[in-house]
């Protein structure tokens, strides 16, 4: 589930970028994108592949992070303050998406394991 959300939220986050802002097109897809990265980040707490501090490791801390700045992304932009909902959406496309993934082939990680094969 993890895996297939992130996936997903990534691709429809760049068609969504296509989009015209503030429309039905890009609202609607938004609120999937919200969804979905609600899902990554819950579903990541689940997942213990390198453990640096008990059973979490530096890249839980996106999963706080990311619904955080959601809240925040959404609260701007019903208060028209366009700049900050860009920032913040942007940063987590980049911070949970786009870094997140680059960590994703790391050994001793599950994805690891999935991609190259065990050890």
């Amino acid at each position: 589930m993890h895996a297939f959300a992130g996936v997903v939220a990534f691709v429809l986050r760049l068609v969504q970028f296509t989009e015209p802002k503030g429309t039905l097109p890009h609202r609607t897809p938004g609120w999937i994108w919200v969804l979905l990265m609600l899902a990554v980040s819950v579903s990541s707490f689940y997942l213990h592949g390198l453990r640096v501090w008990g059973p979490w490791s530096p890249i839980h801390l996106l999963s706080v992070f990311t619904p955080l700045a959601q809240v925040y992304a959404m609260w701007a932009a019903r208060h028209h303050r366009i700049r900050g909902h860009r920032i913040a959406m942007i940063a987590i496309f980049c911070g949970a998406l786009v870094i997140a993934a680059v960590f994703t082939p790391v050994p001793g990680r599950l994805m690891h394991a999935v991609v190259f094969g065990p050890r």
